[in-house]
C-alpha cells in the first residue's frame, strides 16, 4: 500500500476510462466520477456520484490525491448551438474546477485529454510544437478543448500538466456516434461513406489499449508535457472502409466529393514513442477486435 497512488479519473465509464481503470486498479487506489450508476465500475474503482454538466462541489472527493486524469467530455459535442452550455461546462469549466481541486489536494500530476483536432488540417503529421491558430472554423467543441489547454498550462507552477492530444481513439463497445463505429455501421448497412477527393482524409487512429497505456505511462513523467497520442498506421478513409468491408463481408459504398480536397488529421507520434509508449496494436488487429465485439 505504501507505493500506491491515489488517482482520480473523470470519464471512467467511457471507452478510454474503462481500459485505464483496468490497468490501474491493481496498482493504485482509483477513484472515478460517474453521473449514472455503473455497477461494473463500482467493482473496479471507488465511484463518486458527480454530474460534470451541472454545478458540482468537490466535497465528496478525496482530501488528497496524487494525480487526476480528466477524460470526461460532453456527449453533445456535435450539438451546436443547442447544447453549448453542456459542452462548455464539461469540457472547460470543469477543467478549471478540477485544476483548483488538484492544487488544494496536493496532486503532483494532472493529465488532460485534449484532441488532435485542435491543430486543424494538413498533409503532414502535426508535431506538438506546431502553432495552434484559434480560427472560427476550429469549431465550438475543439475551441473548448483548446481553452482547457490554455487554462491548464497556467497551473504548471503547482503540478505537472500533461496534455495528451488524442487522434481518433477507437475500440470495442465505443459509443455509436464516434467515427469508427459510424464507419462500421455504414458498411454493414450499405450506406455510402463520403470521401473528400478520391480516397478521403488520412488519419492515424489509435486503438484504445494503446491510448490507455500511454496515459498510465504519462503519470510517471517528471515535468509538464504536450504529447500526441496516435496509432502507427496512417490510413485513408477509403482504406479504412475497405478493411472494415473485408471483416464484415460486405463491399463498402463510397460517395466521392471530387472538388473538395481531403482535410487530413495526422499526429506525429515520435514524442509519444520516446516518452510514453509505442503502439502495439495495428489497425487490422484493432478493427477486427472492434467488429468482433459488436
Amino acid at each position: 500500500m505504501i507505493n500506491m497512488k491515489k488517482i482520480l479519473i473523470t470519464g471512467g465509464s467511457g471507452l478510454i476510462g474503462r481500459n485505464l481503470i483496468d490497468l490501474l486498479k491493481n496498482e493504485d487506489i482509483v477513484y472515478t466520477l460517474t453521473r449514472k450508476s455503473h455497477p461494473e465500475l463500482s467493482n473496479r474503482a471507488r465511484t463518486i456520484h458527480c454530474d460534470l454538466s451541472e454545478g458540482f462541489t468537490t466535497d465528496a472527493f478525496p482530501s488528497e490525491v496524487d494525480a487526476i486524469v480528466h477524460l470526461a467530455q460532453s456527449d453533445f459535442f456535435r450539438d451546436f448551438p443547442e447544447k453549448v452550455e453542456d459542452v462548455f461546462n464539461v469540457n472547460t469549466f470543469t477543467t478549471l474546477k478540477l485544476l483548483d481541486y488538484a492544487r488544494k489536494a496536493g496532486a503532483k500530476t494532472f493529465v488532460y485529454a485534449s484532441s488532435g483536432g485542435i491543430y486543424g488540417y494538413s498533409d503532414e503529421g502535426f508535431c506538438e510544437d506546431h502553432p495552434i491558430v484559434a480560427k472560427k472554423d476550429l469549431g465550438f467543441y475543439l475551441g473548448t478543448k483548446l481553452c482547457s489547454e490554455i487554462i491548464a498550462e497556467n497551473y504548471t507552477p503547482y503540478m505537472n500538466i500533461i496534455i495528451l492530444r488524442f487522434f481518433f481513439v477507437y475500440g470495442p463497445y465505443q459509443k455509436p456516434n464516434m467515427l469508427i463505429p459510424r464507419l462500421i455501421s455504414s458498411v454493414k448497412e450499405g450506406k455510402p461513406i463520403t470521401l473528400q477527393g478520391k480516397d478521403g482524409i488520412r488519419i492515424n487512429p489509435t486503438y484504445v489499449t494503446d491510448a490507455a497505456i500511454a496515459i498510465r505511462q504519462s503519470l510517471n513523467l517528471i515535468d509538464s508535457q504536450k504529447i500526441n497520442v496516435g496509432g502507427s498506421d496512417v490510413l485513408t478513409l477509403r482504406e479504412i472502409g475497405e478493411k472494415i468491408g473485408r471483416y464484415v463481408g460486405k463491399e463498402p459504398v463510397f460517395e466521392i466529393q471530387k472538388d473538395i480536397p481531403p482535410r487530413n488529421i495526422i499526429g506525429d507520434t515520435k514524442k509519444m514513442h520516446q516518452l510514453l509508449w509505442k503502439p502495439a496494436v495495428s489497425f487490422d488487429e484493432g478493427i477486427k477486435n472492434t467488429i468482433r465485439s459488436g
